[in-house]
């Protein structure tokens, strides 16, 4: 059981500079939320309240602004400041303390997901006891990202980073559950020519042992990597068009905790001071009244 997430919410965001040179990209707005709010979301959807967020150096302050201690949320957050970008398992190194013993699930802070079953699926991952599980989604060009070539049993036989010509179109989604062997398998990886250990290693070392697992995100769900300036804005344009059309919020984590049973009426009162008078609080304020 995976009751430990981590948020890897550091990087440069040299894609979208200049807007990332003075505030870090995952506390840009989709929409009316900050960026960082989605996989903070999808961790809390999973039943995950002990939770990790790696920034990078000289930035804890504007995390800590927004989200604080977590407790808005009825969730522990921690921090740690990383002092220069190596790599996806680095976080499993960097967070060996906050991870412990246990199994942790790892989502990217500027990773989106969004899909009917989204939650039951996560439920399900979490359940993991030993090994590795992968959340897959289509593609339409698998050349920019990791692609995962599945056999007719839906195994995974083989891994590839930004193949050329691949038979899949299936990437790996930024959102992994992992045993806690990853944290000596992380350490034992070596840095690759751009000098990061790279999440595909990783991933190899458990495919290798036959314990890698592929989920998918499936028909009608979405996966957005906000990693580019266009990227950016379609994915806030999508939340845009879901919310004005059924009114209801994806990512309101006090929602997300008041349906948990993790927060109270008066906790979400309070939420609603802190944020002021904006869309947001408005919603908090219909959450009351239901």
């Amino acid at each position: 059981m995976i009751k430990k997430g981590i948020i890897l919410a550091g990087g440069y965001g040299t894609r979208m500079s200049p807007l990332t040179k003075a505030v870090n990209k995952q506390l840009l707005p989709i929409y009316d939320k900050p960026l960082i709010f989605y996989p903070l979301s999808v961790l809390m959807l999973a039943g995950i309240k002990e939770i990790l967020v790696i920034v990078n150096k000289g930035q804890l302050y504007q995390f800590k602004k927004v989200l604080e201690d977590g407790s808005r949320f009825g969730v522990k957050i921690k921090y740690i400041e990383q002092k220069t970008p190596k790599g996806l398992p680095d976080a499993f190194i960097l967070g060996e303390k906050f991870i412990g013993k246990d199994n942790i699930a790892l989502i990217l802070g500027d990773n989106f997901f969004y899909a009917q079953s989204l939650t039951k699926k996560l439920k399900d991952c979490i359940k993991l006891s030993s090994g590795c599980k992968v959340l897959l989604h289509p593609v339409n060009s698998p050349e920019l990202y990791g692609v995962a070539l599945l056999n007719k049993n839906r195994k995974v036989i083989k891994l590839k980073e930004k193949p050329k010509g691949s038979k899949s179109n299936l990437a790996v989604t930024g959102l992994y559950f992992f045993d806690n062997r990853v944290i000596n398998y992380s350490k034992s990886l070596k840095p690759s020519k751009r000098n990061e250990l790279e999440i595909i290693d990783l991933l190899n070392k458990y495919k290798n042992q036959n314990k890698l697992k592929a989920e998918f995100l499936g028909r009608g769900g979405a996966w957005l990597d906000t990693g580019s300036i266009s990227d950016f804005y379609n994915t806030s344009s999508f939340v845009s068009a879901l919310e004005n059309r059924q009114g209801l919020k994806i990512a309101c984590l006090e929602e997300i905790a008041f349906n948990n049973g993790w927060i109270k009426k008066n906790q979400i009162l309070n939420a609603i001071k802190f944020y002021g008078n904006c869309l947001y609080s408005q919603y908090l304020k219909k959450i009351l009244k239901q």
